[in-house]
C-alpha cells in the first residue's frame, strides 16, 4: 500500500522538466495525476485500486483520454518505482478520418477570409504562419523577427531540435507586419503583455471566425492546421520519413495519423477502379 504527498507531486514534476518534456505535457500529466488523486479521496494505493480507477475512467471517457491518463499514472508509478502498471485500452486502429472533422483548403481559405474581413491581421497570418510550416502552436514563439530574417527558424521540442523553413510570401507577409506593429527583436505574435501567444488565445479567436467563414466550428482549432500541411506536402512529396522529421515526430505512425483520408475521399477512389461492369 502506497500514499501520495505533495513532495511526490513537485519531485514528479521537477522530473518532467529535466527530461525536457514539452510544457502542454507536463500540464496534461499534472492534471491527470491530480484528478487521480481527487478520486483516490483517503484510500491507500496498491494495484487494485488502481484498476478501479481505470474502469471508473473507461465509464466516464473515450479509450484514447483514458489511455492519455494512464501514461501519465504509469510515468508516476514508474519514477516513484512502485510496482503498479496499467495496461492500456485496446483501441482498434481507426481506419478513415470522420469527414465533419477534416479541414479542406477551401475551408482554410475562407477562414483566411473572414479573418481579413474582421481585420484581424495578426490571427490571419498566425493562421498562415502554422499551416504554411507545420508547426505546433506550442513552437509558434520561435517565429522571431530574427528568424524572419533568415527565412528559417531553429526549433527545440521534446529533445529534438529542427530547422523549419519559412516560405518567401510569408517571409515579406510577415516582416511588414513586424514594420507596421513596430516589432523590433523577439517572438512576433505576442499578447498584450508580451507574452508568446499560446493555445486558449488562438483557440477562442479562431472560433469566432467559423461563423464568417462558414466552417463547422468541430473542425476548427490549431493543430487541425498542422494536419492540413501534413496532407498536403504528403500529397506533392510522397515521402513520409521526410515528412516526419519535418513535423518533428519521433515515431512515424504518428504522422500516418495525420494522413488519414476521410471515407467519403476513399469511396471516391473505390469508384475511380472501374473494376464493376
Amino acid at each position: 500500500m502506497y500514499q501520495i504527498f505533495n513532495n511526490h507531486i513537485t519531485a514528479y514534476l521537477d522530473y518532467l522538466k529535466e527530461e525536457e518534456r514539452a510544457t502542454a505535457t507536463i500540464e496534461k500529466y499534472t492534471r491527470d495525476v491530480h484528478a487521480f488523486i481527487v478520486w483516490l479521496g483517503n484510500k491507500s494505493l496498491d494495484k487494485d485500486i488502481a484498476i478501479a480507477y481505470k474502469q471508473h475512467l473507461a465509464k466516464t471517457h473515450k479509450a484514447a483520454s483514458v489511455n492519455a491518463a494512464l501514461a501519465a499514472l504509469n510515468g508516476f508509478f514508474a519514477f516513484m518505482e512502485w510496482p503498479i502498471k496499467l495496461k492500456p485500452l485496446k483501441i482498434q486502429r481507426q481506419t478513415f478520418r470522420a469527414k465533419e472533422k477534416e479541414l479542406t483548403r477551401d475551408e482554410y481559405k475562407r477562414l483566411l477570409r473572414a479573418a481579413s474581413s474582421n481585420r484581424n491581421k495578426r490571427l490571419n497570418l498566425v493562421l498562415q504562419t502554422i499551416c504554411s510550416t507545420g508547426i505546433r502552436i506550442s513552437e509558434l514563439r520561435y517565429i522571431t523577427l530574427e528568424a524572419i530574417r533568415r527565412g528559417q527558424t531553429e526549433i527545440s521540442n521534446k529533445g529534438k531540435i529542427r530547422t523549419v523553413f519559412l516560405p518567401g510570401k510569408l517571409q515579406t507577409a510577415l516582416l511588414r507586419y513586424t514594420k507596421t506593429h513596430g516589432v523590433t527583436e523577439g517572438s512576433v505574435f505576442v499578447t498584450k503583455r508580451g507574452n508568446p501567444l499560446d493555445r486558449s488565445n488562438i483557440w477562442s479567436e479562431m472560433k469566432k471566425l467559423c461563423e464568417d467563414a462558414d466552417v463547422n466550428p468541430d473542425k476548427v482549432f490549431p493543430h487541425n492546421l498542422r494536419r492540413l500541411f501534413a496532407r498536403i506536402f504528403y500529397g506533392i512529396d510522397k515521402d513520409i520519413m521526410r515528412l516526419a522529421d519535418i513535423l518533428g515526430h519521433s515515431d512515424v505512425n504518428t504522422t500516418r495519423i495525420y494522413l488519414m483520408e476521410s471515407g467519403e475521399t476513399h469511396r471516391r477512389r473505390v469508384e475511380r477502379l472501374g473494376l464493376v461492369i
